[in-house]
């Protein structure tokens, strides 16, 4: 596997900037996912790393080497899509095998045998080798996809949502099969999604992308605690944050150039405080039950209590935890970050 190092990329298309200067380095072995909705220059982003797009400026590098100008062949990348693009009337041991067997590769047959059993054990598809892909579930086509880019043993892996067309339970599965893998191989992965859950259980940094920026990159828990922009705020953690102008009821006394006040659901005490709140909608999620309330013209999202039920139309007291607060100015920035450590691009 190898570093990958972006410096100032700029891609445009015709009047478009999907790529704006990013600066952005993957390291040896690590798990970076690109968060962001679509149009946030994700995807553009893989393909110039792949050398499917050439950049307007700056420079790429991957494991030290100028590959800026590179043909994709010559940077040993593998690309696994959100759709599988399997061969259909291949077996799941042909098409596992068909990047061995392009002249570049120049591997045995028993080379070949040895390496695509190998990764199908890693993958736990070995029992499928001789289906076809027509034959296999959409978790199985997908596994069968990311084995066939694990076989060529490349210098990055590069992911473009490869999870978002499955069901929510075999997309559970398969973020905690991928994790696992990389962990193994000690692989090198950029992966892009808008799913922030795929980001928070598998990443060991997020970049979180707007308009082809990179606005702020840490690691997952860094990026929840401290965003460095409301932006930021709304891309991570559901029910996403509440935002509530400066001097709205419950809320303490601002910092110098605070416009907005963020306060995470789990920041809303339910049950308790001097500020009084009507329910207006209940969500039962098992273990966890999330409630709207409204408070002086507000609607806020919290976590009710685990011991008491609560319905519609209900009133209750709430509390705001002071300590939990962010602050943002008038342009959405953060004020007074308690975490220093967080990687915050200007």
């Amino acid at each position: 596997m190898a570093e990958v190092a972006l410096d100032g990329v700029t891609k445009r298309f015709g009047e478009t900037v999907a790529v704006n200067g990013l600066a952005l380095t993957i390291a040896d072995g690590e798990f970076v996912v690109l968060l962001g909705p679509t149009g946030a220059g994700k995807t553009t982003t893989l393909r110039l790393v792949a050398g499917l797009e050439k950049p307007d400026e700056g420079r790429i590098r991957i494991g030290g080497a100028d590959m800026t100008q590179e043909t994709p062949a010559n940077r040993d990348t593998a690309f696994v899509f959100q759709q599988y693009s399997l061969y259909p009337h291949y077996s799941v041991y042909d098409n596992m095998a068909f990047p061995l067997r392009s002249p570049r590769s120049r591997r045995s047959e028993g080379e070949i045998e040895r390496k695509v059993s190998e990764v199908a054990a890693l993958l736990r598809i070995s029992n499928k080798l001789s289906n076809r892909a027509t034959q296999l579930s959409g978790g199985e086509m997908q596994r069968v996809a990311i084995g066939r880019a694990l076989v060529r043993s490349p210098n990055v892996f590069l992911m473009d949502e490869p999870l978002s067309s499955l069901d929510a339970k075999l997309r559970e599965n398969l973020r905690v099969e991928l994790k696992r893998i990389q962990v193994d191989l000690g692989a090198t992965i950029l992966y892009v999604t808008h799913d922030q859950i795929e980001a928070l259980t598998m990443a060991d940094r997020i970049g979180v992308l707007d308009r082809g920026r990179l606005v702020q990159i840490g690691t997952p828990r860094q990026v929840y605690e401290a965003p460095a922009t409301t932006y930021v705020a709304l891309r991570l953690g559901s029910p996403q944050m509440n935002l509530l102008p400066v001097g709205a009821p419950g809320t303490r006394r601002a910092p110098s150039g605070a416009a907005t006040i963020g306060i995470r659901p789990e920041g809303i005490r339910i049950g308790e405080g001097a500020l009084n709140a009507v329910v207006r909608n209940v969500e039962h999620l098992g273990a966890e039950t999330i409630v709207v309330v409204e408070a002086e013209g507000h609607q806020l999202h919290a976590y009710a209590p685990q011991d008491r039920s609560l319905r519609p139309g209900e009133e209750t007291p709430i509390h705001i935890v002071d300590d939990w607060a962010h602050w943002f100015d008038v342009e959405g920035r953060r004020i007074a970050t308690p975490h220093p450590e967080v990687g915050h691009v200007t």
